[in-house]
């Protein structure tokens, strides 16, 4: 069954974590919609179901929001939208600054005993400009929300400051004492909102540079590119290549199209797509990327991919798909989003009765209550949790690790149990020969490489680069036969047979002399494979193989037990070739001869256990294992990046960066719950002050501003996340 693609919106209007709400409830009532995430940092939406656009973009605008489609395959127009609103919040907040500087001047001569306040007149002037000009806004927001019978936190900036005005306004044209105005408080009204513009200035500013990976990557795509046509060469648009073509690299120039290598060789830097540093050295027949970097040679590359279906364009759609996604945590921000604003407005009401009752004037009771308003914005609210996934998810893309959604990233926080498949995770996944004997080992090897001629198994590639390498003369078998376990050919005028010990014992060859290597090997987990004459049933010898760990296993391994995680090695391959790698890398507990479906009753089995449990496997016959797992890590390469079994993806066959997801995930888990903590402590904190007079509006609406600032800047501190590999 074909899955339905995701809808993705660019939403605009919203300011708080009420906002967030109003939208998502609003998508799920359109017919068809399975789910709905709303982001307030990405200022997007993400609609699962059988739907149009245009129904979505309908509901977002019947309840006073913006809404237009995001195109998947230009992603990077997202950064584009972020630094246009962050320039036009900018623009704002300098101008409200700039109104307000007299007020400033004034609250200074007010420190030092001076009154340097403009007149009453000039004071009325700016302030409505501030209020009614640039914060229009507030009140336009407003309406709507109060139109469709909700509350979001320009309510709060609208009502607190309209508070202030008004109050001053009143208390200008009606002085209490004929020919002498009292305090009046426009500086109050102009300086919250300068604030509050200040705030949304520094929260775009933020959650853009968060965004930066999908821009980064985005800028990797090339728009021109060499086609060859026949002998000849020209420059063309990418997007009018067609799968086939051929293109040419010269050295320093950026890889237009995914393809493979049909003529040269050079030193690549896959960097951007990979994480890796290190140059990469490719030839003939290799698979290359579109975005990579040709460093130094001369390359004829066959098209392979184009467009949406090139690897660069499924790392983008996975990093904005997480990016997008909503973490288990903001379920609970939600809800408690949901009364927030309510809340405040009863608070900010029962404060002003209060002190009336008290017996305080009416001046200052509304100031009191707009205090109240002023400092209760919901905005570090909504942006703890989205602001700390857009950074998370960009740094790990920048690194080689795609995580494919916001609740993958908070279950591998919690993981205690580390598995890793063998072959092709923590081996090379490619067998080396490991030993030779024989009377005549040099015609051993000969021989085996003339039987494996046309194979295509591992084992068979291995022979034959070891005969290459050797450059030994290899003769040609003829009338090859398959045997279980085992293949034979004429060579000359002998029958020769090649195969497992098994099956040269059942054709009759004698064994005897090698039987006690053919135990310590296989004992030692070496795999064995010998040679015999069928015209004579002789053994001439036999193949020790083994596929040696990678070189970072080892280091994956000591990470993973620095961050305290138990280990253990799943495996299909036999007990004794299973212990060597384990021994060699020092795994704790190893599970052989396990066929696939087993493995994921074998992580079933650690689950009973209590163990919160991620499985390391290379993607090919781990599916069931990575999905049964809490968090399933699947290693690929730059041009295998599936992970439709797997909730984390890593881009290089590297096992290092394993133990490193899942400290990069305790890292972002750790921020996250810090920012909802900054976030819940300005309010449970400043509410109260702000209720008990403590707090004047102006201090209030620095104060709101700086929590929302401070929890954007929290979650920045993951962009210098770096994955320990050592």
């Amino acid at each position: 069954m074909t899955e339905t693609p995701a809808i993705s919106l660019a939403i605009d209007g919203m300011t708080c974590a009420a906002c967030v709400t109003r939208v998502e409830k609003a998508l799920l009532s359109v017919p068809g919609v399975t789910a709905a995430s709303v982001n307030l940092a990405t200022k997007s939406a993400r609609i699962e179901g059988i739907t149009q656009p245009e129904h979505l973009i309908e509901a977002v605008d019947d309840i006073g929001y913006g809404a237009s489609l995001i195109i998947e395959a230009d992603r990077s127009a997202e950064a584009a939208r972020a630094e246009k609103r962050a320039q036009k919040a900018k623009l704002a907040a300098a101008l409200a600054f700039l109104i307000s500087a007299p007020f400033f001047v004034g609250m200074i001569g007010m420190v030092l005993g001076t009154d340097l306040m403009p007149s009453p007149l000039i004071q009325f002037v700016l302030a409505s400009f501030v209020q009614f000009g640039l914060g229009f806004r507030f009140y336009r927001s407003s309406w709507k929300a109060i139109k469709n019978g909700s509350a979001t936190m320009d309510l709060l900036v609208a009502l607190g400051t309209s508070a202030a005005y008004g109050l001053s306004l009143y208390l200008w044209l009606f002085p209490a004492h004929e020919g002498h105005v009292a305090h009046l408080y426009f500086e109050s009204s102009s300086v919250v909102i300068a604030f509050v513009l200040m705030g949304k200035w520094l929260e775009e500013r933020a959650t853009s540079e968060t965004a930066s990976a999908i821009k980064s990557l985005g800028a990797l795509r090339p728009t021109t590119a060499r086609r060859l046509i026949g002998d000849r060469e020209e420059m063309v648009d990418v997007e009018t290549l067609h799968v086939g073509d051929h293109v040419l690299v010269r050295a320093g120039e950026v890889i237009p199209v995914d393809g493979v290598i049909t003529k040269g060789a050079a030193s690549l830097d896959e960097s951007m797509i990979t994480g890796e540093s290190l140059p990469v050295r490719k030839s003939e027949g290799a698979k290359v990327v579109g975005g990579t970097v040709n460093l130094d040679g001369l390359l004829e590359v066959e098209t392979t991919a184009l467009g949406a279906e090139t690897v660069l364009a499924r790392i983008i759609r996975l990093v904005a798909s997480a990016q997008s996604s909503k973490a288990p945590v903001q379920a609970l921000v939600d809800r408690i989003s949901a009364i927030f604003v309510p809340v405040v407005l009863v608070i900010a009401l029962f404060t002003a009765i209060m002190w009336l009752i008290a017996g305080v004037t009416l001046e200052t009771a509304l100031i009191n209550s707009v205090s109240v308003l002023v400092i209760a914005c919901p905005c570090a609210l909504g942006l703890a949790t989205p602001t700390a996934i857009l950074a998370a998810t960009g740094i790990a893309a920048r690194h080689g690790i795609l995580i494919k959604d916001a609740a993958a990233l908070e279950r591998a926080a919690s993981v205690t149990h580390l598995v890793f498949d063998k072959t092709g995770t923590l081996t090379e996944g490619k067998p080396v020969l490991t030993a030779l004997e024989g009377d005549d080992v040099s015609a051993l090897l000969a021989l085996a490489a003339a039987l494996e001629a046309g194979s295509t198994h591992p084992l068979a590639e291995a022979i034959r680069k070891e005969a290459e390498a050797r450059a030994l003369t290899i003769k040609k078998a003829e009338n090859f036969s398959l045997l279980d376990g085992a293949i034979a050919a004429r060579l000359g005028s002998d029958e020769m047979i090649f195969g497992n010990e098994a099956a040269l014992l059942r054709v009759g060859i004698e064994l005897q002399k090698y039987s006690d290597r053919i135990v310590a090997l296989t004992a030692q987990g070496h795999g064995v494979s010998l040679l015999g004459n069928l015209s004579s049933k002789q053994c001439l010898g036999l193949i020790a193989f083994a596929d040696p760990a990678r070189v970072t296993s080892k280091a994956a391994i000591t990470r993973s037990h620095a961050l305290g995680l138990s280990t253990t090695l799943l495996t299909g391959d036999t007990k004794g070739a299973a212990e060597r790698i384990g021994n060699e890398l020092g795994i704790r507990s190893i599970i052989a001869e396990v066929r696939p479906e087993g493995k994921a009753d074998a992580i079933a089995a650690l689950k009973t256990k209590g163990a919160i449990v991620a499985m390391v496997g290379d993607g090919v016959n781990d599916a069931p294992a990575l999905a049964s797992a809490d968090v399933g890590i699947a290693m690929g390469s730059g041009t295998d990046i599936a992970i439709d079994s797997a909730g984390i993806a890593l881009i290089r066959p590297d096992p290092r960066l394993a133990p490193a997801s899942l400290h990069l995930a305790r890292r972002a888990t750790q921020t996250i719950r810090l920012g909802l903590f900054w976030a819940f402590a300005y309010n449970v904190v400043g509410i109260p002050l702000a209720a008990l007079g403590l707090l004047s509006p102006i201090v209030a609406g620095g104060a709101m501003a700086l929590s929302s600032v401070s929890v954007v800047l929290n979650a920045l501190t993951l962009r210098l996340w770096r994955p320990k590999l050592d």
